[in-house]
């Protein structure tokens, strides 16, 4: 067990990315029109709020995404590719709160052109913002020589 490296939390990012894509086309699908009149809005004020739905949809499923996985299982499927596991100092999995306060934290981590990532690149314990924020730490498990 050794501190995640940025290469690996990055390469963990983009894997999740590819997956959220596909997870948001399915949550935007009902939302796109399947014939010119059928579902287009009538007015302004029905405009906003099917846009507000689909809006809120999309940041549920991103956060049931994530949370749920941290919660659930200590890493997404990104994460497992990467032999990334997330954990409490006492090597637990996270509860749901710290995985919710690690969700928001790492929105601001994003925040300032992503220095909260940055920041484990001078971080003694190799800690980004969001990790220090929840309590959690992502650390790199090597796969055993076969």
């Amino acid at each position: 067990m050794r501190p995640a490296s940025l290469r690996r939390r990055a390469g963990a990012m983009f894997y999740d990315g590819l997956l959220l894509l596909a997870l948001l086309i399915l949550v935007t699908a009902p939302f796109v029109p399947v014939t010119p009149e059928s579902e287009i809005p009538n007015g302004p004020l029905e405009a906003v709020q099917t846009g507000l739905l689909h809006q809120v949809l999309v940041g549920a499923a991103i956060f049931i995404y994530f949370v749920g996985y941290w919660s659930w299982r200590g890493r997404t499927l990104g994460m497992q590719s990467w032999g990334l596991q997330l954990e409490t100092p006492g090597k637990t999995v996270p509860s749901v709160g710290a995985c919710t306060l690690r969700f928001f934290a790492a929105l601001v981590s994003w925040a300032p052109a992503g220095l909260g990532f940055l920041w484990q690149l001078w971080d003694r314990d190799t800690l980004a913002w969001h990790d220090r924020l929840s309590g959690t730490r992502l650390v790199h498990y090597p796969k055993p020589p076969k």
